[in-house]
């Protein structure tokens, strides 16, 4: 890897965070902005270009050549190619040719793209809570479930480049619909959108006392304002309801890592996000759980928090120019 500065690119459906840094994790200059997507592709990618001449000055190389470029970008990716596919949250991004675009606009040779997930679990390994192992496995728990699975020291990609998708594990045949239109997924029952469609679902039917639980006075009485932290704050109270719905939470999430454990051997996982923020809620009885249904001798898992914080777009962005992909036909 170069000794040049690399320039980090992390695209979110509302976030953008650009960075200047080193390959030892270094961060030399940030600058994060929200609602920064215009519609239109090139737009967007001709703005992110104009700011690195002020991110490169802020870092005290006024000028530098940049030694490569990082992008850190959501799925569905055509990785080969050096496309974004098609990003959801992202508007008007569809089969964007983002690596041979900036690798012709920022005049940088090695331009590389990897998925947001798989990025974030290789920052992770390599300068959070994952530091020290070979084997690890990172999961989100935000509105859906993204993860990366690292494996002897690398970012395992998968004969298809689909490798790690723990999200669409199937824990319960014929379960609740998720969002990738399967049935029974990890997702379905942990992911953050998923959580609360079906507490709305509840309210509707008058289960588990729900349509008198404070997610809904939380709400404002509209179910449609009803989201995973209405939830966590109404948990935080100590109402039935949420508490309900916290233990059949556990129950979800422990089948879904068991797998993994079982699967994997790994060493550490580690679990960003809403248990990020919330450790005391979920982390202590999450631990127990997992330990008691699995065999004694995956009992050297550690399960922990992510430990980058708001840095992790930063570092994940950094480290897609490490971990990431070089398209083997980027036009």
């Amino acid at each position: 890897m170069t000794h040049d500065p690399i320039l980090g690119i992390d695209l979110g459906g509302t976030k953008l965070a650009l960075c200047v840094g080193q390959t030892d994790g270094t961060l030399l200059a940030t600058t994060r902005r929200e609602g920064w997507a215009s519609g239109d592709w090139r737009r967007d990618l001709d703005a992110i270009a104009a700011q690195v001449p002020a991110l490169l000055e802020r870092t005290g190389r006024a000028g530098a050549r940049l030694g490569a470029v990082g992008i850190s970008a959501p799925g569905p990716l055509d990785v080969p190619r050096g496309r974004v596919a098609a990003a959801h949250n992202i508007a008007g991004w569809r089969d964007v040719p983002v690596v041979s675009y900036l690798r012709e606009k920022l005049g940088v040779p090695r331009v590389t793209l990897e998925n947001d997930a798989n990025a974030a679990a290789f920052a992770e390994w390599r300068f959070g809570a994952g530091q020290g192992t070979r084997h690890m496995v990172f999961l989100t728990m935000s509105s859906g479930i993204g993860s990366g699975v690292i494996v002897d020291g690398k970012l395992l990609h998968g004969a298809s480049l689909q490798a790690g998708e723990v999200g669409h594990l199937c824990i319960e045949p014929r379960g609740r619909l998720c969002s990738c239109k399967l049935r029974g997924c990890l997702e379905a029952y942990t992911g953050g959108h998923a959580l609360a469609d079906w507490i709305r679902e509840e309210i509707e039917q008058r289960v588990h006392g729900a349509h008198e639980s404070q997610v809904l006075e939380r709400a404002g009485g509209d179910p449609k304002r009803i989201d995973a932290r209405v939830w966590v704050a109404a948990l935080r109270d100590g109402d039935r309801y949420a508490g309900h719905l916290r233990d059949r939470y556990l129950e979800r999430l422990t089948q879904g890592l068991t797998a993994l454990i079982t699967i994997l051997d790994t060493e550490c996982i580690v679990l960003g996000t809403m248990l990020q923020a919330n450790p005391d809620l979920f982390l202590d009885e999450l631990r127990e759980r997992v330990k008691s249904s699995t065999w004694r001798e995956y009992h050297h898992v550690r399960l922990e928090v992510g430990k980058l914080g708001e840095e992790l777009p930063f570092y994940a962005a950094l480290c897609a120019a490490e971990c990431g992909l070089e398209p083997s036909d980027s036009r």
